[in-house]
C-alpha cells in the first residue's frame, strides 16, 4: 500500500511526473528517448528485457513501458510478458522496425501491449501515445481503488452482518469483530472496548496492546469525550520519535511506544444518541491521512451499534 493512507492503491498518481521505462539495446536509440521524455517524466532506462526486470524489481511499478522489439536474448513482446503478473496495470507500447505482426498481434490480444509504433518513429508522436498511456493508467488505478475500497467496506459490513447467525457471548462477539475488521483493513493492532455502567468495560484485541490500557491513551480518550471520531495519522509528526520521547520534550504516549504505532484512528459506536464503544485502529507506518479509513468505517460502525444493541437486550 501507498503512504497516502492504509486504503490508498494509487500512489503513482501522487508522484510529480509519472514513471515511464524505456529499454532499447541500441545506446543511441535508448539516449534518445531518455531525451524525449526526461522533462515530463521520471525516465528509467534500461539496455535489455533482463536489466529491465530488474529495474522494475528494485524500482517498482511505472505508468509506461516502451520497449524495442528486437534485442538479444529476449524479445520485447516476451519482456513485456514477464511484466504483467507483476504489474497489470502498467500501459506497454513496442517499437519494432520490423513487420512482426503475428507476434505483436497476439501480444496485444493478450493485454501485454497497448500499442505498437513503427520505426522510425517521429517525436510528436510518440510523445501523444505515451501522454494517452499515462492517462490510460490513471483512470484504470482510479477505477481500481474505488473498486478496492468498496470490497474493504463490504468486507468490514459483512463480518458484522455474520453475527445476525451465531450466538456469541459479548467477548465473543467483539473478538469476532476485531479479528475480522483488523486484517481487513491491514492493522498491525485493532482494539474494541464496550463502555460499561460504572467502568464495567469489556475489551477485545486483535493484536498485542502489550499490557496498556486502551483507555488511558489521549485519543481513545477524546473520541469517548467528544463522541466524535479521532484521527492521528503521522504519530511522529504530532508527538513522536525515536528516543522515546515527545518533538516538544513530552513522554511518547505509552501505548504508542509500547506498540509502535505509527498511525491511530478511533472510530466511536453510536446508537441513539448513546455512546456503546470505541475501536482502536492502529498501524505500523505512517500515513498522510485517514480520513477514506474512516470514511467506510461510518456505515459500518452504525451496524455494529444495531448488533451491539441486539445482543445487550
Amino acid at each position: 500500500m501507498s503512504t497516502l493512507s492504509p486504503l490508498n492503491m494509487v500512489s503513482g498518481l501522487t508522484q510529480c511526473k509519472p514513471r515511464l521505462l524505456v529499454v532499447d539495446d541500441e545506446p543511441d536509440n535508448l539516449a534518445l528517448l531518455y531525451r524525449t521524455f526526461r522533462r515530463d517524466y521520471e525516465v528509467l532506462k534500461a539496455e535489455s528485457g533482463r536489466k529491465a526486470l530488474d529495474v522494475l524489481q528494485h524500482g517498482g511499478e511505472v505508468a509506461v513501458i516502451i520497449s524495442d522489439q528486437r534485442m538479444p536474448e529476449m524479445t520485447g513482446t516476451e519482456f513485456l510478458s514477464k511484466t504483467v503478473p507483476e504489474f497489470p496495470d502498467t500501459i506497454r507500447i513496442i517499437l519494432t522496425g520490423f513487420t512482426d505482426v503475428e507476434d505483436l498481434v497476439q501480444a496485444i490480444n493478450n493485454g501485454q501491449v497497448y500499442r505498437y509504433i513503427t520505426k522510425p518513429w517521429e517525436p510528436d508522436t510518440l510523445r501523444s501515445l505515451v501522454q494517452q498511456a499515462t492517462q490510460t493508467y490513471e483512470l484504470l488505478k482510479q477505477s481500481n481503488h474505488a473498486l478496492y475500497v468498496a470490497e474493504r467496506q463490504a468486507k468490514l459490513m459483512d463480518r458484522v452482518a455474520q453475527l445476525a447467525t451465531m450466538e456469541l457471548s459479548l467477548g465473543d462477539t467483539l473478538q469476532f469483530i476485531v479479528d475480522g475488521w483488523g486484517p481487513t483493513l491491514s492493522t498491525s493492532l485493532c482494539a474494541i472496548e464496550m463502555l460499561g455502567e460504572e467502568g464495567g468495560n469489556t475489551t477485545a484485541v486483535f493484536g498485542d496492546l502489550q499490557g496498556q490500557r486502551l483507555g488511558d491513551n489521549p485519543l481513545v480518550r477524546r473520541a469517548i469525550a467528544t463522541w466524535a471520531m479521532q484521527a492521528l495519522p503521522n504519530v511522529a509528526s504530532d508527538h513522536a520519535t525515536s528516543s522515546g520521547t515527545a518533538l516538544d520534550g513530552r513522554p511518547l504516549d505509552s501505548l504508542y511506544a509500547a506498540t509502535a504505532t505509527q498511525a491511530h484512528l478511533v472510530i466511536p459506536v453510536m446508537y441513539r444518541g448513546s455512546l456503546l464503544a470505541v475501536v482502536s485502529f492502529h498501524w505500523a507506518q505512517s500515513y498522510e491521512t485517514l480520513e477514506d479509513v474512516g470514511n467506510i468505517l461510518t456505515t459500518a460502525s452504525a451496524q455494529l451499534a444495531q448488533a451491539l444493541v441486539a445482543l445487550r437486550y
